[in-house]
């Protein structure tokens, strides 16, 4: 038995399906990369699947066919290819180049008819054959050996559709060649392959399983039915015949193609892993075997170990004008790189006379007189070092994410890619889930090269990132607000807040009690118990038991999503006992239960702070997520109540008004909007009086919540549709608030279309201090892309520069809290809002700092407000 296998891969074709069944993926570049992506996804299930020893894929070429001679409207009705798509064609080509994958392509032949000769060269030398394509076409190759594989991509993963002969008859009533008489018959408008006019797929099929053929078919043509189609093919067997030398596959073509050149090799090249780094193919990485690629700045790392060369070290790191640096802990201090030259990068390791107290020590001494001390996460560092000089500190992670907001990942090896032209492993590729005490026993090369690799970094790329800041206008944000802001976080993320873990258990026994009566309501309702928490069975309840309008069924049941239910809370009692019940689960589960496992020895919860996740500018809060504390719902307000000062502290809290309308009105400066802050009146009362032509006494508590909705709104771009969703009115009648504000307020209208044109033109939004949001999203072929392009540029110098004043407010509090030798501390920071635990001493200078320094946080042509409230704990304050 011969076990000789191929696979054969349309290369435009499944190039193709990836790209429409993927979201936009970039690398660091700025090259689109989901089509190359998913192809490779593809390649790799296949030959996975396949086990298979010879590959090759075939291309279509740009040269007119022998069909676009035949048919000159051969494939005439298809678009031209996307420019994200059109980009990515010759990088694909250079991958599979790089994995020793043979390509093919020859002019005046489509990748089919290639696919097609070599498919059946292939069976006639005894190979089992698997052809990968997205082109059903193809089908009319499939054989007992000829296996045709058909990829879907849903929702990012991919499963396959297998068909030999047989399964092409059990599906489509045909044999593999009779594909071609049906496409004779029924044409194909994705290639404008005209068929025959009013025949369609059920009548084509019916009468190419009755007689064979189109040719039988005609032969036997008083026979047809329906009349229609007798009369059809009678006036138009010219165009049958014709479509059907369009739609055959060549499989005879001059090819030069030697099966020994297909044979699989090593696909993991040195080369593919340089094209992988250069792509941010990470998933892919652990696919290589391979001996990561050395680079020349390797042969100058040194792990230094003698006291006196140590010594030595430092004695000349001290005389350097610039260093970068990584602290490398292991549950405590394990040593720290440092580089300060291109030939002088080395590891020194805490260990005998060279204590951990000696290395901090001499390296705060070099802090204290380098010009620049380079680091990729700061925050991490400042455990070990008081920077008593600010201005030499620069964390070259932020300094990149401020270049780029929309990457993922600021990491030593994503930087080294992008700013230093180095493709560099990760710490993963180089040691595993290895710790660093174990990876220097076990891997003292590779722990070597990764912990210099950091501090390396850190200090070749900081002068490149440091003028590209200067070129991009964004120097004096990166140093008088994103590089203070690493202390005020730290500061943040030590302090901690305090939590009362007797409340907040007595908080979720009360919320279990509340689920548990909600469980009894719900099956009493249903008149059944069933696992409320399943989509599917809840579904079942719902509509078909109790026969509920509005219906979704998906495959994997009915729709039970948030918006539909909220549309079916009229309907039945049984819906908001459901929505409740989702509610208070998520409560109990995120808050009451999931708080308590971050609490510390010391009572407190000592949350995550991050400064280079969001693209508009601010900080994100993990581990746990204090940030998404729920304030919509009195239930969920009240999980507040356990978060508590210390004994003889107080919570003051100080919450921005209305921050993004204030910069939307001094961004646009539209008279009407500076005027109704200036007075300090009701903004949205103000707004509903001109919008809804109404005397102000006599704005109704809905027109207000209206044009509430439309103030918000307009600040986050929001349309018609998602205006009219918001407030369950017609699209028509949303439209119409929106044309009504508009005109109200015309210099919104001119701020927002100019600020479109300007990201069309530029690139990017700024805000009022400099910050940059690129928005590629608005070069994008695809309309639903382009229009969340236009979107964030209506919305980010908005919600950027929101995000700018509370990262300034935040800064200038911690500071003056700790100019002052306050005991007093700045212990969280959520979207607007500033929460200091102040001692009762100092609660008046606290307010005073708090007032002064959010007021004064930028100069506006509106006035900031600040709302503030003391309480005993932070729900009271709030």
């Amino acid at each position: 038995m011969n076990d000789k296998k191929i696979v054969l891969i349309d290369g435009n074709s499944i190039l193709n399906r990836a790209f429409y069944g993927l979201p936009d993926l970039t690398n660091s570049e700025g090259l689109h990369t989901n089509a190359v992506f998913g192809f490779l996804s593809i390649l790799f299930k296949v030959l996975d699947e396949e086990h298979a020893d010879h590959l090759t894929v075939a291309f279509d070429r740009k040269e007119p066919t022998f069909r676009h001679e035949m048919f000159g409207d051969y494939k005439g009705t298809r678009k031209e290819m996307p420019e994200e798509l059109k980009e990515q064609v010759p990088v694909m080509k250079e991958v599979l180049k790089s994995m020793n994958v043979p390509v093919i392509e020859k002019a005046g032949y489509e990748a089919d008819d290639l696919i097609g000769t070599m498919a059946k060269r292939a069976e006639e030398e005894g190979y089992q054959v698997s052809v990968v394509s997205g082109d059903r076409d193809l089908l009319q190759l499939a054989t007992d050996k000829v296996k045709i594989r058909i990829p879907k991509t849903k929702k990012g993963r991919t499963e396959v559709e297998d068909y030999y002969a047989k399964d092409v008859l059990e599906a489509y009533q045909v044999s593999p060649v009779q594909i071609i008489e049906l496409k004779a018959l029924m044409g194909d408008q994705s290639d404008n392959i005209p068929g025959v006019p009013g025949i369609g797929e059920k009548t084509a099929t019916r009468i190419i399983a009755e007689y064979g053929s189109i040719e039988n078919a005609f032969g036997n043509v008083a026979d047809i039915k329906p009349n229609k189609a007798r009369e059809s093919l009678q006036n138009h067997y010219d165009m049958a015949q014709m479509s059907k030398k369009l739609a055959t596959i060549k499989t005879d073509c001059e090819i030069d193609y030697d099966f020994q050149e297909a044979e699989i090799g090593n696909l993991f090249t040195e080369e593919a892993y340089r094209q992988f780094k250069r792509l941010d193919f990470k998933n892919f990485m652990s696919r290589f075997e391979v001996e990561i690629p050395a680079n020349r700045v390797e042969g100058y790392f040194h792990k230094i170990t003698g006291f006196n060369e140590v010594e030595e070290l430092f004695a000349k790191a001290l005389e350097a004008e610039t260093a970068g640096f990584q602290f490398v802990e292991q549950g405590e201090l394990f040593g720290a790189a440092i580089a300060f030259g291109d030939k002088d990068i080395c590891f020194v390791q805490a260990q005998g006379f060279v204590t951990k107290e000696y290395i901090i020590d001499k390296i705060q001494k070099i802090l204290d007189t380098v010009k620049r001390a380079s680091f990729i996460n700061l925050k991490e560092a400042l455990i070990y070092i008081s920077p008593a000089n600010e201005g030499t500190l620069f964390d070259a992670g932020i300094a990149a994410y401020l270049l780029n907001p929309l990457k993922n990942s600021y990491e030593y090896e994503d930087l080294a890619k992008e700013y230093l032209s180095l493709l560099i492993p990760s710490r993963q590729d180089m040691l595993g889930k290895l710790s660093y005490e174990k990876a220097e026993e076990e891997k003292p090369e590779a722990f070597l090269n990764c912990v210099c690799y950091m501090a390396y970094v850190a200090y070749a790329a900081a002068g490149i990132l440091e003028e590209k800041l200067k070129e991009t206008g964004m120097e004096s944000l990166f140093r008088t607000v994103e590089m203070p802001l690493v202390q005020a976080i730290y500061d943040m993320e030590t302090a901690g807040i305090r939590v009362d873990k007797e409340q907040l258990k007595e908080y979720g026994d009360a919320l279990q009690v509340r689920i548990e009566e909600l469980e009894k309501e719900i099956y009493e309702a249903a008149g059944e118990q069933f696992n409320i928490n399943s989509p599917k069975q809840l579904g079942e309840i719902l509509f078909e038991r109790l026969k509920l309008p509005h219906a979704k069924k998906t495959k994997t049941g009915y729709s039970t999503a948030a918006d539909v239910l909220e549309k079916l809370a009229s309907e039945h009692s049984i819906v908001p006992m459901i929505l409740e019940y989702r509610q208070i689960t998520k409560l109990k589960s995120t808050y009451a239960d999931g708080l308590a496992n971050y609490i510390s020895e010391d009572g407190r919860i000592h949350g995550k702070f991050n400064q280079t996740i969001t693209a508009t500018g601010r900080i994100s809060s993990t581990e746990p997520n204090l940030q998404n504390i729920p304030i919509k719902m009195e239930l969920g307000r009240l999980i507040r109540k356990v978060f508590i000062p210390e004994q003889d502290y107080v919570m003051v809290d100080a919450d921005y008004s209305q921050i993004e309308l204030r910069v939307l009105a001094h961004l646009s400066n539209d008279e009407r909007l500076i005027k109704a802050y200036s007075d300090a009146k009701d903004i949205h009362r103000i707004t509903a009086s001109q919008v809804f032509h109404t005397p102000l006494d006599e704005v109704t508590p809905l027109q207000r919540s209206n044009a509430k909705a439309v103030n918000f709104g307009i600040v986050y771009g929001i349309s018609s549709f998602g205006l009219s969703q918001g407030l369950s009115i017609s699209r028509k009648e949303a439209g119409e608030y929106i044309n009504q504000y508009f005109e109200t307020y015309p210099g919104v209208k001119k701020f927002l279309d100019e600020a479109v044109e300007n990201a069309k033109e530029t690139g990017y939004v700024t805000t009022i201090f400099g910050r940059r949001r690129p928005v590629p999203e608005l070069k994008s072929s695809n309309f639903v892309q382009r229009s969340f392009g236009e979107r964030v540029a209506m919305n980010s110098p908005i919600q950027g520069a929101a995000a700018d004043i509370i990262k300034i407010a935040m800064v200038n509090v911690n500071k003056k809290i700790k100019e002052r030798k306050l005991k007093s501390r700045l212990i969280l920071q959520v979207h607007d809002e500033l929460l200091v635990e102040a001692h009762k001493d100092e609660v008046d200078q606290v307010r005073e700092i708090l007032l002064s320094e959010m007021s004064g946080a930028a100069d506006l042509a509106v006035p900031l407000e600040i709302d503030m409230h003391t309480g005993d704990s932070w729900y009271e304050a709030k």
